[in-house]
């Protein structure tokens, strides 16, 4: 039944793809959080800066290769919702690891003047984007100006997020629940070698499960009569977004603290330039002014979530309401009601 097109299968066809891919998803993901918290001490970068490039990126792969491709063939709609409602979600994801770590809130534990640069940078890569649709609709060569704004500003933001890792003006006050991004002991790890061959081919693998969750979540919206928008931040926002959710939780048990919350916000800044890369494929105009009002509505969201996650840093309460921490439970309400409304 599976040698049938995509076009072809039916929902339970679509259903147990999806399930496989997931599974294939989860077992890579928790194996690249061990990967790269080696290579952020083999190389010396540190666990903020290795979240936010490699973490990040490798994780967020299936989504940026679903938005672009969605892009492509006109769906412009699928492919902002895809990329907006994966960053929502992850930063939902973020939520869900402080659950996990009971020792004391997360923001708590893992503040650092990285993870609040990277969440900075965040902040203003989305506000760009909510600008974009204001601006004069036009394009050089089908291009909007934004575009290569968001990647320069990517750039840059990623040139200050290391320069706060390598010379930081600002440092969390160390308490008895703060870990600090401490490199472990290099020489029981493997070489240099061996660990970008796996994380290559564990990035490869995480980033054809998300192709192929494509067509298995267009054929469940398809067959269950959902539309693009919910498609999009519903779906395979959600189905793309599962490295995350494994990543950001194994590396909580690993004690990784500080690679979690990076590779969550530094993954959402990465996925800012799913909509930058979108456009590149867009052959319709500018994509920014093809967004819809719940697209943006998604945008303002998730600024709203971004800014309360970095109140959290800077306020850094100890133990919350269930032991996790008061921005947390900010955080999952305000998805969760956006969520309701979308749907309703």
């Amino acid at each position: 039944m599976f040698l049938l097109e995509p076009s072809e299968w039916g929902l339970a066809q679509a259903l147990m793809v999806f399930g496989a891919c997931a599974l294939v998803i989860a077992i890579a993901g928790t194996r690249i959080t061990r990967v790269v918290d080696q290579l952020a001490d083999r190389t010396g970068v540190g666990e903020a800066a290795a979240g936010a490039v490699l973490l990040g990126a490798a994780t967020s792969l299936g989504g940026s290769v679903l938005s672009v491709t969605a892009a492509w063939n006109g769906h412009a709609e699928l492919a902002v919702s895809n990329a907006l409602g994966g960053i929502a979600v992850q930063t939902f994801f973020l939520a869900v690891a402080d659950m996990v770590y009971r020792r004391a809130n997360l923001e708590h534990a893992a503040a650092s003047a990285p993870n609040m640069m990277q969440n900075g940078l965040l902040i203003c890569l989305l506000s760009v984007i909510m600008l974009a649709p204001m601006l004069p609709d036009v394009t050089v060569f089908g291009i909007h100006p934004v575009t290569p704004a968001l990647f320069g500003f990517y750039l840059y933001g990623l040139k200050l997020v290391q320069g706060a890792t390598e010379s930081p003006m600002w440092r969390p006050a160390v308490t008895l629940d703060t870990r600090e991004d401490t490199p472990d002991d290099t020489t029981q790890m493997p070489s240099m070698v061996r660990l970008w061959t796996e994380f290559l081919g564990l990035m490869a693998v995480l980033g054809v499960a998300g192709w192929a969750l494509e067509p298995s979540a267009t054929t469940i919206a398809r067959e269950t009569g959902l539309g693009q928008t919910v498609i999009g931040v519903m779906l395979t926002a959600i189905s793309t977004s599962i490295p995350e959710l494994v990543t950001s939780v194994a590396a909580v048990r690993r004690g990784a603290l500080t690679l979690a919350v990076g590779g969550i916000i530094g993954g959402n800044a990465f996925d800012t330039l799913f909509t930058a890369a979108s456009d590149l494929a867009y052959r319709d105009g500018s994509i920014y002014h093809a967004m819809s009002n719940d697209a943006r509505f998604w945008v303002a969201l998730t600024i709203l979530m971004s800014g309360i996650l970095m109140m959290g840093l800077i306020r850094r309460e100890r133990v919350g309401i269930g032991r996790i921490g008061a921005e947390s439970v900010a955080i999952m309400v305000l998805y969760l009601g956006g969520v309701l409304l979308l749907l309703s």
